[in-house]
Formats: C-alpha cells, structure tokens, sequence
C-alpha cells in the first residue's frame, strides 16, 4: 500500500479489520497505533482528503474516525494545524518480577568470565565513534574484507607487542566475531589439514571441548595440576593442543616455565599447533601480567585473543594472531562461514587503541577489579572450611570444597535460592565422576553498588550449607 504520509510525517502501516465496517476499521488501526507507541505523541496525521484516498475509503469514513479517536482523547485538533497524536498519560507500569531464584536469572551474577558490563567506557566509544564516521570513506558501509579492517590489526599487532608480548603483523591478523568463532575457525582448518584430535585442559572449559567436537575432532584430556597443563602427557598422536597458559581456566595457575619450554619443543618436534587462549591475560594484580606464550614461538603458537572481557561480550569482536602457514586457510574459513564481521565496530576499537583510551580503561578495570578480588577473600577468610586457589589474576577466584559435607550441588542450590548464580568446577572436567568439587565464583560482573550486596548473600548461603547452625 502506498505511505498516506506526508513527506514530514512518518511511515506507518495500518492493517484495516474490515468485519466491523470501514469507519471502525480505520479507527481500532489508528487506535491500536497510538497506543502500542508505533504513533509517538505529536505525531502529525495526513488530512483527511490524503488519507482516504491511499485507502480508497470516502472522505467522509476518515473525518468520522478522526472526529471519535479526537473525543475519545487519543487525537487532537487545531485549526490550520491538522490533527496530531494527544500526549496521553503513561500506562501504569507493570508490577515488579519477584526475586529470582532462577541461576539463569539471577539477582547477583557471580558466574565467572564476565565483566562488569556497567563500566563500559560509553563516552570512549561515543567520541570513536564520532571520529569514525567524520572521516569515514564511503566503502566503509560496503562489503569487508573477511581477514578484518586493516585498521584494527595494524593496531592490534602494535598493542598486543606492547602489552603481552606477541611477535606479528597486520597480515597475520584475523578479526572473528568472538572467541567462539576464533576456535571454531580453527578447529575446521586444522579438521580440512587431516588432524583428528586436540589436547584440552582437564578441568576446562567444557563448551569449547564442545566446538572442537562439532568440528568433528576428538577433544582428549591435558591433565592440570598446582603448575598447569601436565603437557608432559602429550604424545605424537595427538595434533593440536588448546590452552590458557597465562591463567589457567578454571584452576587459576600460570603454566610452570619448565612446562612452556616442553609445550614448546613438541610443537617443534611434531608440527601441531599449539592454540593460545589469552582469555584475561590483561588481569594480573600482583605483577606484570605473565606474557603470552606466542610471543616465544610465533610459528608454533595461535594467539586467540578477545573484547569480551575488557570491554563486553556483546560487541563480539575477537582477533586470531596466526603462524604464517595457516593465514589463508584461516581466512577462507572465515569468509566461508559469516563472510566478515561488522566494520564499524572493528574502526571503533581501533581508534580507542590509537588514541590510548582501550589502555586507559583496561587498567581503570584492572584496579577496580583487583579490589573487588581482595574484599572477596577478606570476606571468605571467615569461612574456614572454603579453600581459594590461584594467583592474584583474572576475573574468578575457585573455591574448592571439603571433601566430607554436602558438596559442589548442595552449595549451588543455596545460593540459587537467594538469587545468586555461580558455576561448579565439576561439570568442568572430562569426566565429572570422583573429580574434586567447588565453585568458581566471579567477582567482575556486578555493578560497583552491586557488588557488596552479591558478597552479602554469597557468604551466609556459603556458610550455612557448610555449616547448618551458623546464622542464615
């Protein structure tokens, strides 16, 4: 149907119900318009004379609806005006949810590897923004390059050398919509090159054992213990090993320095890479964080790096630093799956790491959540009975649990009584059966104002399902 606007009015459809007769017809469209918002206060209407021509109604049909909608208050009318949407009261706002007692929609989120989503630096990004589009060419808005904007990997490949250590250029980049698809790329290559299986940490993470299996490979069990991957057990039948090597996730370790120069010498020795998951290098509170360990062998090692925990998952963007041999494949990939990723975002990030402003907020977050991370193990120092491991680093501290009392389940169904959500270690492992139990609790998320209030129900659940007669 063509627009019965004007060329200063808006584009609106209306669906006319034509059962109870034409008049009525264009008065519930009008009126169903105005009340769902699609027709703003102050909106101008057509005149009369437009509208019924478009609909192909008498002129006489919209005057009469006009003229109701006007008493009934929903239109007003003044002369040499023509008639506009009244402003009419707000609807009554709904009634408040209850308390969630649901983990999948919690009142305190203390799941681990997510950032407090409410510092977002929005003022940063506004003026990258602003700067973007001033200068922006028009191609800008056309199709992209599947391996990224070269803007964002020249100036990633500067950063990261600055900040962790990694040897590369722009041409070894390649930008991802996220590390899920970072590893999902990766793993399709290295299942096209013929390979059949991928060390992964015992425990790891659970849902990129699940990638690397979609893929069609098989995810075999790395053993961790108190000095990271056990990468002594690696063998020539397995093809690629993934890792967290600067924060071990879920343990919390840095991988021994011993054990980086044996990951190392059978990735020499065997040819399979190895693939580098630096998921919160950028985290550490009591030192310089550890470097990455592509930067010791740039041909060996696929540095996976990513925005989702320095700035928000929600903007998923994800870089990929790539010995030379699997670049092309890598960006075939890429191509084939999602073409490219959006380009305005990849410019943005660019111009806040040019400008310093990326760094500027890392190391605000850093501090923020270094004293988040210190009033969280101040707190659980009075609950004995709950051990915390790892280095000063990242955004999630693992409490494991004694091995005689309730356990990981019991501890996770407390705490979701009170609308807390956490993760269990258990679940992290290849197999859960006999692993030792605990939690990981993820003190980055809440808000600044939030965070008090988390600690404030995490530790008398916490202390009560440990001990039953303490106070609730």
């Amino acid at each position: 149907m063509p627009n019965p606007w004007s060329s200063s009015g808006p584009d609106l459809h209306l669906d006319l119900d034509p059962a109870g007769g034409r008049r009525t017809a264009v008065e519930n469209a009008l009126r169903e318009a105005v009340r769902t918002g699609r027709l703003a206060a102050g909106t101008p209407l057509p005149s009369t004379r437009g509208l019924a021509g478009e609909l192909g109604l008498a002129r006489g049909t919209v005057t009469a609806a006009y003229d109701q909608l006007v008493e009934e208050g929903y239109l007003t009318t003044r002369p040499g005006s023509g008639t506009t949407v009244a402003d009419l009261p707000p609807a009554a706002p709904a009634p408040a949810p209850p308390a969630a007692t649901d983990p999948a929609q919690p009142v305190h989120d203390l799941r681990p590897g997510r950032p407090d989503v409410s510092s977002f630096p929005t003022r940063a990004w506004l003026a990258a923004t602003r700067r973007v589009l001033d200068r922006a060419r028009p191609e800008v808005f056309g199709a992209a390059d599947p391996q990224g904007r070269i803007e964002l990997r020249t100036a990633l490949a500067d950063h990261l050398g600055r900040t962790r250590g990694v040897i590369t250029t722009a041409d070894r980049v390649v930008i991802t919509s996220g590390f899920y698809q970072s590893l999902g790329l990766l793993a399709a290559v290295l299942r096209a090159r013929g390979a059949g299986t991928v060390a992964t940490e015992d425990p790891g993470h659970n849902l990129h054992r699940g990638v690397i299996r979609r893929a069609g490979l098989t995810a075999a069990a790395l053993p961790v213990d108190a000095h990271g991957a056990r990468v002594e057990e690696l063998d020539r039948q397995t093809d690629a090993v993934l890792l967290t090597p600067s924060h071990q996730y879920p343990t919390g370790v840095p991988l021994h320095p011993r054990r980086r120069q044996q990951l190392l010498g059978w990735a020499r020795a065997t040819g399979g890479p190895v693939v580098e998951d630096d998921y919160d290098g950028e985290f550490r509170y009591d030192r310089r964080p550890v470097g990455a360990l592509q930067g010791a062998a740039p041909e060996q090692v696929v540095y996976c790096g990513t925005a989702s925990k320095t700035l928000g998952p929600a903007l998923r963007l994800a870089w990929l630093v790539l010995p030379r041999a699997l670049v092309a494949d890598v960006v075939r990939a890429k191509a084939e799956d999602d073409l490219y990723t959006e380009t305005l975002g990849q410019l943005v990030l660019a111009d806040l790491i040019a400008t310093h402003a990326y760094e500027r907020h890392v190391r605000a977050a850093r501090m923020r959540y270094r004293r988040r991370r210190e009033i969280l193990l101040d707190r659980l120092a009075a609950v004995p009975a709950l051990t915390a491991h790892g280095v000063p680093a990242g955004l999630h501290t693992l409490l494991t649990l004694p091995a005689e009392g309730p356990g990981e389940p019991a501890a996770l169904t407390a705490c979701a009584r009170r609308g807390i959500a956490l993760r269990g270690l258990t679940e992290l492992h290849h197999d859960p059966a006999g692993r030792p139990e605990g939690l990981l609790i993820g003190f980055a998320a809440p808000s600044e104002r939030g965070f008090p209030a988390a600690l404030d129900g995490l530790l008398p659940a916490l202390a009560h399902v440990l001990d039953p007669t303490s106070e609730r």
